[in-house]
């Protein structure tokens, strides 16, 4: 018996689309199932729109190798398909002696990721390209940049469809099974209609709803589908324009980059995200009493001073679909294909949050490659 679909995507995240075309430019009917109504309404759409250098991930993992490739991807395809994005390069700073070591650290790490471009800033340096930033050292990351992550996926979906691909929405995966001779069976919820869609291949990239769908199927002894972990973060925007032309980070604590500064395609600047640990998805803005945006201005203050009194104003949340707890190692993507799980032709991932948005189209590359 044949499928109904060669291949079905479950997500149409900006991870989920550029899967889906990678996969409809090796040839293969492909079909995105999306549970909201619209693209990208999850992760890719409420975060800090940065294509990363690959400065911070441990050399030979797929964070580092997916982020340094995708962003040469990324920059690609943003110039031949009109995508609205700036490299305005990144400073990297350390605002007090003792983080001296740290900011060496993380130059250490880019460079063995292949980051070859970065420059060492004394304070008069940076002061020089950012008047207004107060540090002590710094490096400049060139090729940082930022890109309208809507238009990203507009394009990629718009690639999937001329190929002879399609994206459903308001259309959920509710469960699935294996099918001998076929592939996989997926129910199928819409609404008040449930229905089934058989596939050859199975690619699930549905973020938050990843790890309760892929608990639906059974795998070799040994395998478990990894846990994932909301944490939430929060963004400021400044009112009126910022005195900036580069992003400004300051030195990460832990899983945290920490409330850096970044501008979008128009210029407007942000602040965040911080960090928050959650036991369910919430996209509130809490800023009860104020309390939040006062431990948003100390933090911007360490490496902008001059940052004007009541600035700041609440602008949105974003939720990352971690799959490690507050306080352990931070994991690596998990893009896991039949060497992990033992079921041919399914590729699932979990745990894609920052760089995923960089590394889409190098993640789409990969998950095809495995599924070829």
């Amino acid at each position: 018996m044949a499928a109904d679909v060669e291949t079905v995507v479950v997500g149409a995240g900006v991870v989920g689309l550029a899967i889906a075309r990678a996969l409809a430019l090796k040839g293969q009917e492909v079909l995105v199932l999306e549970r909201h109504d619209r693209i990208g309404s999850e992760t890719s759409s409420r975060n800090s729109e940065v294509i990363h250098a690959g400065l911070y991930y441990p050399p030979g993992s797929l964070r580092a190798k997916l982020c340094v490739a995708g962003k040469q991807l990324l920059y690609r395809f943003c110039a031949e398909n009109g995508v609205a994005h700036t490299r305005c390069g990144k400073l990297l700073v350390a605002t007090q002696d003792a983080e001296i070591a740290k900011l060496e650290g993380i130059a250490k790490t880019a460079h063995a990721n292949g980051v070859d471009d970065l420059t060492r800033l004394s304070a008069a340096e940076a002061r020089a390209l950012e008047p207004e930033v107060a540090c002590v050292a710094a490096y400049l990351s060139p090729s940082t940049g930022v890109i309208d992550s809507h238009g990203l996926m507009l394009a990629l979906e718009g690639h999937l469809t001329s190929r002879g691909g399609q994206v459903v929405l308001n259309t959920s995966a509710a469960s699935l099974a294996q099918v001998e001779g076929v592939g996989f069976e997926i129910a199928i919820d819409s609404g008040d209609e449930a229905s089934s869609l058989s596939a050859k291949n199975l690619v699930l990239a549905a973020g938050f709803g990843g790890t309760a769908l892929g608990r639906t199927l059974a795998y070799q002894p040994g395998y478990t589908v990894p846990e994932t972990v909301p944490a939430k973060g929060h963004y400021f925007s400044l009112t009126g324009r910022a005195p900036f032309r580069h992003l400004v980070y300051p030195m990460p604590q832990g899983a945290w980059l920490g409330v850096h500064l970044t501008l979008d395609v128009s210029g407007r600047a942000k602040f965040g995200p911080d960090i928050e640990w959650k036991d369910a998805v919430s996209y509130d803005f809490e800023d009860a009493g104020g309390a939040r945006r006062a431990r948003f201005e100390a933090e911007i203050r360490r490496y902008w001073p001059g940052l004007p009194e009541g600035a700041l104003q609440p602008d949105y949340v974003g939720v990352r679909p971690k799959i490690y707890a507050q306080g352990e190692p931070v994991a690596d993507f998990a893009i896991h294909g039949p060497a992990e799980h033992g079921v041919p032709r399914l590729v699932a991932l979990y745990g894609i949050e920052s760089p995923g948005l960089t590394s889409s189209l190098a993640i789409g590359d990969h998950v095809a490659a495995l599924l070829a």
